[in-house]
Order: C-alpha cells, then sequence, then structure tokens
C-alpha cells in the first residue's frame, strides 16, 4: 500500500514537472529567450506564509547557515527540475521488490 502510494504521488509530481516544463518552453517561445520559473517563485506565488514558515522551521531546527547554504540554492532551481527529480525519486522508492 505504500509503495503505491509512493509511486502514485511521484508521478503526479512528474506529471507536474512536466507541465512546469511545458509552461516554461511556452514563455521562452513567446519572450524569444530562455525563461525557468524557480521553485522559489513559485512556492511564494502560491503560498507566502507557508514559505516563511518553513525558514523559521529550518531556521529554528537544524544547524546555524542551512537555510542559506541549501534552502536557497534549492528555491532557486528550476521548478521542473525540482518536480522531476522528486517524482523520480518516489517513484524509485516505491518501486515493487525483486524477486
Amino acid at each position: 500500500m505504500i509503495r503505491f502510494l509512493l509511486r502514485f504521488v511521484g508521478m503526479w509530481l512528474l506529471a507536474g514537472g512536466f507541465v512546469a516544463l511545458v509552461l516554461d518552453g511556452v514563455r521562452s517561445i513567446a519572450s524569444s529567450s530562455l525563461v525557468m520559473t524557480p521553485l522559489g517563485v513559485t512556492w511564494l506565488a502560491t503560498s507566502e506564509t507557508s514559505l516563511a514558515r518553513a525558514e523559521d522551521l529550518v531556521s529554528s531546527n537544524l544547524p546555524a547557515g542551512t537555510w542559506e547554504t541549501v534552502m536557497v540554492p534549492l528555491l532557486q532551481a528550476p521548478l521542473f527540475a525540482v518536480l522531476g527529480v522528486l517524482g523520480l525519486l518516489l517513484i524509485l522508492i516505491g518501486r515493487p521488490k525483486r524477486r
């Protein structure tokens, strides 16, 4: 049951990454330059309060400087790449056992 759930969520994340890639492609064609939407911009537009809560959580529970060294580069990464990698990882974790 857990494996199915991991694969299911992984497929949805992979699909979301594909949608983000298509949207970035359309924006790139329309502007005649490469456009990649960062994860942080999308998260900020979706839920500003949860981003602030995540920063507080990371800053209070993890060693000093973790937000700047780990989370800031992750938030600057393209949304399609983050969703794609996370989706692939969940699919690989949830794959059936080999016999």
